[in-house]
Parts: C-alpha cells; structure tokens; sequence
C-alpha cells in the first residue's frame, strides 16, 4: 500500500519555512489549500489581524529535517546523484539513512 505522500493529491496540514517564505502570494496559496503556513515574520512585519498565531513547536520540528537533509548532502554518493534512476536514488537514501542509524547505536565514544 502506498504511503498518502506519494499521491500527487495530498496536501499536508503543515508547511514549515524559513522568512524568506514569508511573502504574501506564498501565505495566500497555502491558506487557499488549507494549509497552515509555519513560516516566522520579519523583524520589520507585523501579522495581520487574521493570520493563525505563530506556532512556534512545529517551527523547531524544521531545525531537524534541515539537519538530516544536511547531513544527506555531505554523503557524496547521494550528493552528485549517479544514480539515474529515481528507484536506484531512493535505495542509496535509505543506505545512507541506515549507516547513520548505525553510527549513532553502534558508538562507542562515552
């Protein structure tokens, strides 16, 4: 069974982003869709009177995909992506993700 992501229909609850997000044709599309932008203000922007509040808890969920997907692009293989197909590009992901799995339980630093 595939998972609902991969639908080319599925729209998340959430879309978390930097400030440079911050734009209101971003806001407007993703309010359109239904779905909550997560996105901070600039320090010389106000919110309007309408937006939902700043949620801060599921802005600091971003620091942790922004890590992984830093950690992913010092992995050379998946870096330059020799692999041509999408299928073959995905195994070397997951391959990486296992390997750092394995680093982290199999440490031995105390």
């Amino acid at each position: 069974m595939p998972y609902a992501w991969t639908s080319p229909w599925y729209i998340p609850r959430q879309v978390a982003g930097d400030k440079a997000y911050t734009g209101e044709p971003i806001r407007g599309m993703l309010e359109v869709l239904g779905v909550e932008p997560v996105i901070a203000h600039l320090s010389n922007e106000s919110p309007k009177p309408w937006e939902r509040p700043f949620n801060r808890r599921a802005y600091r969920k971003r620091n942790v995909i922004e890590r992984v997907v830093g950690w992913l692009k010092e992995c050379r293989r998946v870096a330059t992506r020799y692999e041509k197909l999408a299928l073959h590009y995905l195994a070397m992901v997951k391959l990486a993700m296992i390997h750092r799995c394995l680093r982290i339980s199999f440490s031995y630093r105390t």
